[in-house]
Formats: structure tokens, sequence, C-alpha cells
């Protein structure tokens, strides 16, 4: 039997996304308290935005709060050298690895681990 550690991002009773690592779950909760955050800011604005807009707003800025911050300050964000079609491309291998990665991680944990098991050099 393979016991599995998942670390589920919940936000008023909602799961919000469900990770493998305690570093990636504590990072998203960080960008979605940013992202609150920032939508109660733009809330106070005398914008017409629809809500929805509003919120996909506030969760982008807080995914690229690096850029964000630089431009405030005056700065430019840092160029993506890659065109847009290679960047879709490279999502898609990211996101074929790490289904490997998870497979061969689930095999791992079926194999018997014993004495028997010699150590490599």
């Amino acid at each position: 039997m393979a016991v599995v550690v998942k670390y589920i991002v919940v936000r008023d009773g909602v799961e919000k996304m469900t990770f493998t690592s305690k570093k990636e779950a504590d990072a998203y909760d960080k960008q979605l308290d940013i992202a609150d955050n920032l939508i109660e800011l733009l809330a106070g604005a005398e914008l017409s935005i629809p809500e929805e807009s509003l919120d996909e707003l506030a969760f982008f800025l807080a995914q690229n709060a690096a850029d964000a911050i630089t431009i405030l300050k005056g700065g430019s964000p840092r160029p993506d050298p890659r065109p847009q079609d290679q960047e879709d491309e490279d999502e898609d291998m990211e996101d074929e690895a790490l289904d490997e990665a998870s497979e061969v991680a689930a095999q791992d944990e079926e194999k018997p681990k014993g004495k028997g098991r010699s150590k490599a050099a």
C-alpha cells in the first residue's frame, strides 16, 4: 500500500489546489493572500471593472509579483525571450515530466523494501 501526502489549499471552505510539497502549497497560499489584498485595493478604486475581471487581474498580479514590484519601483520587467508558442510547448513538456515523475514515484513506493536489498556503489 502506498502512502501519499497531499497538501490542500482551502479558502472559505473551498479546496483551491492540491500539492505534493508543503513549499508549493505555502507559495500558492501566499499568492492567494496577495490576490485578496489586491482585490480590496482595486475594489476601493473608482473603476468600473466587473468582479470576475477584478479577481483575474488581482491573481495575475499576485502570480507576477516580482515584475509588478519592479515596475512599481520604476524599473522594467524582465523580458521573456521565448516566443509564446515556445512557452506553451515548454508548459506541455513540464506537465508531461510531472506526470512521468509521479508515475515513477508511485512505482518506487510499491517496490518491497527489505534487508535483502543491495546498495549500489
